[in-house]
This record gives structure tokens, sequence and C-alpha cells, in this order.
């Protein structure tokens, strides 16, 4: 489904700031997986989005999407078949325009409400109440006014709201407080189990790394270090991890916040 060959990156080169942010990597996603991937600060997580998102054309290597390269794709063309949530509930959606018009844009009604059927309003309320959030009763209200897990939770139906092929989700409850964050999750596991998505999420919450999913990659220097899956991965435990990190690096893993979340 999604075929990575021996990509590289490095930003600055050349520089006394040159930055090696992917080191030869390669990985394969079967359609239907939902991977998980941890790893400290730096380990090139954000970058691998980047690069499959078409955020940046990669130094070398290759990579495909349901058997198309799309190597050197723009990225506006990616997102018409791959979703990409980032950590900070601000991106992703328009502030300034009505919760309808966002849904109505991200389901390709270029935004404007005279496009927008009966029917189409329909299915943006029912989408909604799935949120348990009361949206649906406020669908004029501007975007900017709703809180940060209620964008958020907008935010991952709009990107999935025509199902893409693959979705990426960057750390998309770090900035929400644990129980907001909670029920994004259970959102989340809710809508890509049940469109069947392949998804990939960046995590660094090690316990969730573990429980979500079907498969867990860990990155270190711009490297996978570690890829589990089936019975291997549902014998380990938080310390399981550490241990392998440490082994697969050299080193122990002194990333704090991930420690402070076992």
């Amino acid at each position: 489904m999604l075929r990575i060959s021996h990509i590289s990156k490095t930003f600055n080169p050349g520089t006394v700031n040159a930055k090696l942010a992917i080191d030869d990597l390669s990985i394969h996603v079967e359609k239907g997986d939902f991977i998980t991937i941890i790893g400290a600060n730096g380990a090139g997580k954000s970058t691998l989005f980047g690069a499959i998102s078409g955020s940046f054309i990669t130094d070398s290597g290759r990579i495909e999407l349901d058997g198309k390269d799309i190597t050197l794709e723009p990225e506006f063309k990616r997102a018409r078949s791959i979703g990409r949530l980032f950590q900070d509930p601000m991106r992703g959606s328009a502030p300034g325009m009505s919760i309808e018009e966002n849904l109505a844009l991200a389901a390709g009604h270029g935004g404007w409400l005279s496009s927008v059927s009966r029917a189409d309003k329909k299915m943006f309320r029912e989408r909604l109440s799935l949120l348990n959030m009361g949206l649906e009763d406020r669908m004029q209200q501007p975007v900017g006014l709703l809180s940060g897990g209620q964008r958020q939770a907008l935010t991952l139906m709009m990107a999935t709201i025509n199902p893409p092929k693959l979705l990426l989700l960057d750390e998309h409850t770090a900035a929400l407080d644990p129980a907001t964050a909670e029920k994004v999750l259970e959102l989340t596991t809710q809508i890509v189990d049940g469109g069947k998505l392949t998804c990939m999420m960046v995590t660094h919450n090690m316990q969730t790394a573990l429980e979500l999913g079907n498969r867990t990659i860990m990155m270190d220097h711009g490297k996978i270090i570690f890829d589990v899956s089936g019975e291997e991965r549902a014998r380990l435990t938080v310390a399981d991890l550490l241990e392998q990190f440490k082994t697969a690096s050299g080193k122990a893993l002194d990333n704090d916040r991930m420690l402070l979340t076992r």
C-alpha cells in the first residue's frame, strides 16, 4: 500500500547547520495497518510524515502509494489521498469559517454553502453527533471559537470525511488535557477501525503505542531501529520498549515526556 525505499533527507546541506533528518529509511505499510510510531525528540518522526505528505522532496529514495510513484508529486496533489493531523489544534481548519463551511470545504464543495445540499447538511450533523461534543447544534459557529479538543476532533472528521488512502496523525493529542486527549483517541480508534483506514500515528505515550493499532515502530536519528507486530508486540511492556531502545540505539531513552507517560 505504502512503500518507502531508501529515502534520505538532509536540511541545510553544506552548511554548519546541516542536519541529517532521515537516513536511508525503508518501510512497507500494508493496507489496513494502524502503526504507532515512537522515538525521542529529533528522531525523525515528523520529518518522515513530511516526506510522505510532500512537505518537501527527499534527497534520495522512492515513495509509492498504492503502486504509484509519488516521490516528486507536490503536496497539494498528495493531499487528495493523504490526510494529516498535527499536534497544534489550530492547524488543519479555517478559524474564520463556520463548522459547516469547514466540513463543506473538506467534502469538496469549495466551502460555498450554496453548493451544500440538504443531504450534505444532514450528513454533517450526523457525523458531528458522533463526537458527543454538541457541535451538531453549532454548525454556524466559527471554528476559531472552539476549544482545542473540539477543533482537533473536527479536524479529524474533516481529514476523513472523504476516506483517505493514508491517514497521518502527528501527536494529534499531545496539546490536549488528559481527559480530552483520551476522548480524541477513542474517536480516532472509532474512525480508523470503522473505516478500515490505513493509519500511521506518532505518539509520545509508550503505553498508547502498545495498546492502539496492530504494529509499532521505533525511530532514532532518522532510522527505524525496531519494528514489531503480532504476538511479539502483544507481549511487550513499556519496560520492554525502553530496553529495546537501549539495545538498538546503544543508549538509554532520555525523553522526559515519554518517560513520564509510561
